[in-house]
């Protein structure tokens, strides 16, 4: 029997698998645990440069399987620790990941399952994806991160337009406000997260992690702190063997070999 959730590593690009295609891959508090301590497993599988996440079948992720989520019973104390302790791991495990994410999308990535969208660093679209933060349906507020970062990929308004409203947003509209960044056939989809996945697998993977936390950093800091902390930055990277086999290999015109080190 396959796993609600699978993770693998082929070569340095590691996959994270929802795999209920049933239930257009709704996740269940098994799935997120699983989801979580996969993303730190990457983080700590040196073999890994990037993550790709996607779904089976024809959805991204409907969200939270509301079978299990939906309870009179608990109490608003208990609805807060269920989120902050259960649900919340994968946020919190995605933002302390220094490696690349890509997330490749088709069908429908519908209220938590947008939000563990966004929280990939890129998000490639097949043209069967719609995306839709949907909680305002139902009454209730964006509880997976949608009101952190959505705003920071389309925009203010734009995003509480969408959050308002739960409006769904195809593929082509993704692209044109910049909720993805490419749009493929859906057979073509994944292969083109994978081939970037690769691409930056080729990288020097410390420069790589560094520049993904010089960017993170640089949204909430000032001209001044930035540059100071990429200096540092800059710094520990020149110390590196990758550094200098980057630099050799581009010299010599030969494809570099890199240990993490």
């Amino acid at each position: 029997m396959m796993a609600d959730l699978e993770y693998s590593v082929s070569g340095h690009v590691a996959t994270i698998l929802l795999n209920r295609p049933d239930r257009k891959n709704a996740f269940t508090l098994d799935m997120v645990d699983a989801w979580a301590d996969a993303i730190t497993e990457a983080g700590r599988d040196d073999r890994v440069r990037a993550v790709v996440v996607t779904g089976a079948g024809d959805a991204f992720c409907s969200g939270v399987d509301l079978t299990e989520f939906t309870s009179q019973d608990r109490t608003p104390l208990q609805e807060k620790e269920l989120l902050t302790e259960r649900v919340h791991r994968v946020a919190r495990a995605m933002n302390a990941l220094a490696k690349p994410t890509i997330a490749a999308v088709r069908g429908v990535a519908v209220g938590a399952g947008m939000d563990m969208s966004l929280m990939c660093d890129i998000r490639f679209a097949g043209q069967s994806a719609r995306f839709s933060e949907g909680y305002i349906r139902v009454g209730l507020v964006p509880g997976d991160g949608g009101c952190y970062y959505l705003p920071r990929i389309v925009g203010t308004a734009t995003a509480l337009r969408l959050l308002w409203t739960g409006a769904f947003v195809d593929a082509n509209e993704a692209l044109s406000i910049g909720l993805v960044s490419e749009v493929h056939d859906d057979e073509r989809v994944l292969d083109a997260a994978y081939q970037l996945a690769e691409e930056v697998s080729q990288r020097a993977p410390i420069a790589v992690e560094v520049v993904k936390r010089a960017v993170r950093q640089g949204l909430n800091h000032d001209l001044d702190t930035a540059l100071d902390l990429i200096s540092s930055h800059q710094a520990v990277v020149l110390s590196t063997a990758d550094s200098a086999e980057a630099m050799s290999a581009f010299r010599e015109k030969r494809a570099p070999s890199f240990q993490r080190r």
